[in-house]
């Protein structure tokens, strides 16, 4: 079992170290399952024939014991050190293959059901959504308010709250299903999206904005635009920078495509049934719906709703809409 169990940590060990060092795409729900499922057969194990069998082992320690005692009385010797403490203890101690599996499937079964229906953590890697979040804020994201679904395969199992314009959602990036991005929902199924010179409007109806006193972005130490806008019952900063085209150059090839038409004014999409538009806060640094698509729902990971760190700004840490 020791060789077995070597084995087995190595294996997860090199994964997710290719993963990290990015020789592989790693995947993150994937390991995780694969971690309790292994801690959770040592666990059962231990609890239900290795626990047993090093108490069997002590229990017949005491009796020998108990029996060599017997034996040296009868020869006239009583005073015999009897001390077996240690040897107890060592029969009893959980080898170490069992401690790094068994011993941690606890600690593991926990993380992987806060995870994966509760919260899950995540960093803001870029730009995109300032002002909103900025580069470097770790935030939370909420796994059941859009319903729970089944971890690794993302199946939905529970509806939850239906997603709403204006909320901030971690996704599936859909050219690439393994990375996940943040974007803002901005058209839910069957609206029309038009972002033409710079101006969002939906289903004919320009979104409500008003300016507010321009952004300074610290990464690129400029200032910039800054209007507040209205989605739904949600208000939000955006951030527009004068100096970028409307046109979208180089849109991707992506389903629903045809629902699309580019101009030099920018686009306008119809958003196909079961699937959302999302932007950045950021409008010209993000590349969101505008250039790669629609997001499908069951592409879905959750709402984030709150910066619960940010190492260079302790000032973040809060909700935000």
């Amino acid at each position: 079992m020791q060789v077995l169990t070597a084995f087995i940590l190595a294996a997860l060990c090199s994964y997710a170290g290719s993963w990290y060092f990015g020789f592989i795409e790693g995947n993150f729900a994937l390991l995780m399952l694969i971690a309790v499922v292994i801690c959770g057969i040592y666990w059962l194990a231990e609890k239900f024939y290795f626990w047993p069998q090093r108490l069997k082992a002590v229990e017949q320690l005491d009796k020998d014991q108990a029996k060599r005692q017997q034996e040296l009385s009868k020869m006239g010797i009583d005073k015999v050190d009897t001390d077996t403490g240690e040897a107890r203890n060592q029969l009893l101690m959980q080898p170490w293959w069992l401690d790094w599996t068994a011993g941690l499937f606890p600690v593991v079964l926990v993380i992987f059901i806060l995870r994966s229906f509760l919260f899950e953590p995540f960093k803001i890697p870029s730009g995109s959504m300032i002002p909103t979040l900025w580069v470097g804020d770790l935030i939370l994201v909420n796994k059941f308010h859009y319903g729970f679904r089944l971890p690794v395969a993302n199946i939905k199992i529970t509806q939850g709250t239906p997603v709403a314009r204006g909320d901030v959602m971690v996704f599936r990036y859909p050219p690439r299903p393994s990375a996940d991005y943040i974007k803002r929902v901005v058209g839910i199924p069957g609206d029309e999206v038009a972002y033409l010179n710079k101006k969002l409007t939906l289903n004919g109806q320009a979104v409500s904005t008003e300016s507010i006193p321009e952004f300074f972005d610290e990464s690129v130490m400029r200032y910039f635009k800054q209007s507040q806008e209205k989605l739904g019952e949600k208000t939000h900063n955006v951030i527009v920078d004068d100096e970028r085209p409307a046109f979208i150059p180089g849109a991707d090839d992506f389903a629903f495509k045809e629902n699309c038409k580019y101009t030099v004014e920018g686009v306008i999409c119809k958003v196909p049934a079961g699937h959302y538009f999302m932007m950045g806060d950021n409008r010209d640094n993000s590349l969101d719906s505008r250039y790669w698509g629609f997001v499908p729902d069951a592409n879905i990971v959750g709402r984030a709703f709150f910066v619960w760190m940010n190492f260079g700004n302790f000032r973040r840490i809060g909700p935000f809409n």
